[in-house]
């Protein structure tokens, strides 16, 4: 057995060390609550407080002018009471005086007196309050009436310029909107968000101090910035009414035309129909929000023949088509395999020179313009890609507005083309592209040969935080930029329906026709199959003796009223809707006419082509 270890100094001395420990804690505690209270005090506040975000005023969008507002934040008022502590007489009293401010019905009134029962110091008792109506309250409250009330400004998103069509809001599409989150959505509003939203006051609020004596402000903020465009409010609206009008008498399922400025691809007015109003985004998110999507840069088309333009280039780049060369169409070319490529009427035109292979749309012969550009499929293929990619057919063309798409190019490289399929690229068919691509493109060509940025922010504008626009890079040679202008304007004058439709006394205009069957992935059990629908566009340039403006329209699924083969007429054709906003765009952007324009066209009857 063990002996015991435990002896009375030991006892002693270990509880003579918890009494100096205990001592020296309790020294220490007396050194925090005495010495260290205020500290320890504003730490802990620190600790419970809680932190409140109040929204920076959004910034305002302008028209190109700085003086039409397109997009404004007002403010609504919310009441909020503090009403612990307030006599039952006081309640009744002041909840009659808001009922009567407010103007409320039976069934608000009764929620507003149910409300006024409380007795926190943080009470909502009305909301979405008319500023009118918050001055008048403010005023009393000066006569010492309402004081336990306060009045908190709530940010209201608002677009006040009405559009071109019923129940829409001017260039909603190229604006988008703010949602109830404060975050803008589409357009402008979500591509420059950061900057129109600018950021929050930051109060931090202690609970335990109710009222102003409990908020202190720990970062004031910054506001939004606000954003001048490159619209025309007046030629926006004109522009509205021009795609609705066409929309209706093509009962198609939606019209697109945008505006551009060739020289640095500012954009003057962009618009589709169908739209809607920005103010209403909430009920329009419930009931139809495809409407939100811009399809001038959200969705993807396949162009048709204002290609050949872009075939064209390449032919007269590489020098291997001129536009004096003689191409034979036959109306029906057989290629191997059993494959063919047809003009639309399937009628041989016989020998016509590149020129007019152009104008009057000729796939036959722009197929052998194609075929030309080198020795074999695989580096005519080459050519013709490459000349895509030097014009950005494929690319975001980096416009300022969210949502842009690529579109779908097959490159050679990657599934190699046979000769059916440089074939149908030469006229634009198995290519699926965003229409403002294709009208960079052409700004391209119009403008002397320089690339261009679409954008509708100014670069000008206040703190805007966008890349350089001005900074370009030469794609085609000006030479060249000159003879497709010239090819251009060949087109609408050597072809009598064409030269009809576009004429605008004493200006001159080019451009080039587009029309494309539309491919269904769900016909045929989901084999496929080409609808009995088309697309039909134009793009092209209207100047008093050169390129000032450039406009392109897309007709989407237009309603035909007579069809044979290379005739599908309808009652606005894409040339017309061209020349009615050409002529809206070269009088509000003041292009004087020119003395010696051209000639106005016979009236005689023609063939329309697609």
């Amino acid at each position: 057995m063990f002996g015991r270890t435990d002896s009375r100094g030991r006892l002693l001395l270990l509880l003579a060390v918890l009494m100096v420990v205990s001592t020296g804690m309790g020294a220490r505690l007396a050194y925090w609550q005495v010495n260290q209270h205020d500290q320890l005090s504003t730490l802990a506040a620190r600790g419970s407080n809680s932190k409140r975000y109040v929204p920076a005023k959004r910034g305002t969008i302008y028209d190109r002018t700085g003086t039409i507002v397109l997009a404004e934040t007002l403010y609504q008022y919310r009441i909020v009471g503090d009403l612990h502590g307030l006599s039952e007489v006081d309640r009744k009293r002041d909840a009659t005086a808001l009922v009567d401010y407010l103007g409320l019905e039976p069934g608000a009134e009764a929620t507003l007196r149910q409300a006024m029962e409380n007795n926190g110091y943080y009470v909502i008792l009305a909301t979405n309050v008319e500023p009118d109506v918050a001055k008048d309250i403010t005023n009393e409250q000066l006569n010492g009436s309402l004081t336990e009330l306060a009045l908190e400004p709530t940010p209201v998103r608002v677009y006040p310029q009405a559009g071109g069509a019923p129940n829409t809001s001017l260039a909603a599409k190229v604006l988008g909107f703010v949602n109830a989150s404060g975050a803008g959505q589409y357009g402008l509003e979500q591509q420059y968000d950061k900057l129109l939203a600018g950021t929050p006051e930051v109060v931090s609020v202690d609970p335990n101090k109710p009222g102003p004596a409990g908020e202190h402000v720990i970062d004031v903020g910054s506001p939004g910035v606000d954003i001048r465009t490159t619209i025309d409010a007046s030629l926006q609206l004109q522009v509205e009414q021009e795609v609705l009008s066409t929309w209706i008498a093509d009962k198609a399922k939606a019209v697109s035309a945008v505006v551009m400025d060739p020289k640095d691809g500012a954009v003057l007015a962009e618009a589709t129909y169908p739209s809607y109003d920005a103010n209403r985004y909430a009920q329009v998110a419930t009931q139809n929000p495809s409407l939100f999507t811009d399809p001038m840069i959200s969705e993807i088309y396949e162009p048709g023949s204002v290609f050949k333009m872009l075939t064209a280039s390449a032919a007269l780049e590489t020098k291997t088509t001129a536009l004096s060369t003689k191409l034979n169409d036959t109306g029906v070319m057989k290629l191997p395999n059993g494959q063919e490529v047809a003009d639309a009427d399937r009628k041989k035109k016989g020998w016509m020179t590149f020129a007019d292979i152009v104008a009057w749309s000729r796939n036959v012969g722009a197929s052998q313009a194609a075929f030309r550009l080198g020795k074999t499929t695989t580096l005519a293929s080459a050519v013709l890609y490459k000349t895509w990619q030097a014009y950005g057919i494929g690319q975001k063309t980096g416009i300022d507005l969210a949502g842009e798409v690529k579109g779908l190019v097959n490159a050679p490289k990657d599934t190699v083309w046979q000769k059916i399929d440089l074939a149908n690229a030469s006229f634009g068919q198995g290519v699926a592209i965003t229409p403002i691509q294709v009208m960079r493109a052409y700004c391209v060509m119009e403008n002397g040969g320089t690339s261009v940025t679409p954008h509708v922010a100014m670069p000008a504008s206040e703190n805007v935080a966008s890349s350089d626009k001005s900074t370009t890079n030469q794609v085609i040679s000006t030479s060249l930029s000159g003879t497709l202008t010239g090819l251009m304007q060949h087109v609408v004058t050597a072809v009598p329906s064409y030269n009809q439709a576009t004429y605008i006394p004493n200006y001159y205009v080019g451009g080039k026709t587009g029309t494309a069957q539309i491919w269904d992935a769900t016909m045929d059990g989901g084999k496929g199959g080409w609808m009995e629908k088309y697309n039909y566009s134009f793009y092209g340039w209207v100047g008093q003796d050169k390129p000032d403006i450039s406009v392109g329209v897309v007709i989407y699924e237009g309603t035909t009223t007579k069809e044979a083969q290379g005739l599908l007429a309808m009652p606005v054709q894409s040339t017309a809707l061209f020349r009615r906003i050409a002529t809206d765009a070269v009088v509000t952007e003041k292009i004087p006419g020119s003395k010696n324009g051209p000639q106005a066209p016979s009236r005689r009857k023609t063939k329309s082509l697609g």
